[in-house]
């Protein structure tokens, strides 16, 4: 694809969430929020062309991202072929509905091949909210086991005074996980400071925090992805406080996610001990993304 790509970056924040509007398909990896947070760690850049923002990662090593836009309004038979030249094109974390439409209007160019680690985990608000029936009975306790020691969760919307409070609690969550040492929890480390440090710079981001004693001991960071859903991106308790995961993740939900349907976890990148620890809440769905090459017509 012949494109002038640059640095994915906040002077172009209205573009893009003029075209993040109109994309049906809304994932939490396409958030501005989520490619700022990752811009350096894989070398994100784009270009705004054909009413479309293209995507492209240059980190370890090149590989496009679906594009967004209004994809129902858009020509793809002679635009796919066209940009992929002789040698196609290849795409990672493509949505499924995009999927639908490239194989329809592309049948005989379009392969595609699943990427279970990118799959978006989709749960009921309802359910993570209450924690109710004897499905979540363990987590419910857990979310007891909170209460008993520390009393009613001390639940606090972040504000911009606050930030600097929640970064502090990441920095201590990190020297004890040791993200020095970590390859994976010192990109993330990054990506949560770009974000939180930004923080203005995005549209519809939230945040919320617990505390036990006037300490902030938890945070959850999150955005409305659509009329439906409430994305989450980051979430991290200090250690120490037994059940504050539960408790964090059960009040986000009740406060941020009130009046939506679905609470979207982001995706488990392969990791086995974080996938167990995403289907131990019970998933109602995913928002399933592939990997798709378009070959040369």
């Amino acid at each position: 694809m012949d494109r002038n790509f640059i640095p994915v970056n906040l002077r172009d924040a209205d573009a893009y969430y003029e075209l993040w509007q109109a994309t049906p398909r809304r994932s939490l990896d396409y958030t501005l929020a989520n490619l700022w947070g990752w811009q350096e760690f894989y070398g994100l850049e784009w270009q705004f062309a054909d009413r479309l923002c293209w995507i492209r990662q240059t980190r370890p090593e090149p590989r496009f991202w679906a594009p967004i836009g209004d994809w129902n309004a858009v020509n793809w038979r002679p635009l796919l072929p066209a940009a992929g030249g002789t040698t196609g094109l290849e795409f990672i974390r493509v949505p499924e509905a995009l999927v639908h439409i490239w194989r329809k209007e592309l049948p005989d160019l379009v392969e595609t091949g699943e990427e279970r680690g990118q799959w978006e985990y989709l749960y009921r608000q309802e359910e993570l909210a209450t924690l109710a029936g004897n499905r979540f009975h363990k987590k419910r306790n857990h979310y007891n086991s909170f209460i008993k020691a520390y009393g009613e969760p001390d639940y606090r919307g972040v504000t911009d005074a606050m930030v600097e409070d929640v970064l502090g609690v990441q920095d201590d969550w990190c020297q004890w996980h040791e993200c020095d040492n970590s390859p994976s929890l010192l990109a993330e480390n990054e990506a949560i400071n770009r974000v939180l440090t930004r923080w203005d710079a995005f549209r519809g981001l939230t945040g919320a925090s617990l505390y036990v004693d006037g300490r902030m001991i938890a945070f959850s960071v999150g955005e409305r992805l659509d009329d439906e859903s409430l994305g989450v991106h980051f979430e991290k308790g200090l250690s120490g406080y037994k059940g504050v995961y539960q408790a964090m993740n059960c009040e986000f939900a009740r406060h941020a996610g009130a009046g939506l349907r679905w609470i979207n976890r982001a995706q488990d990148l392969d990791e086995e001990g974080l996938r167990q620890a995403k289907m131990t809440y019970l998933p109602a769905d995913f928002l399933r993304k592939y990997r798709v090459r378009v070959r040369p017509a």
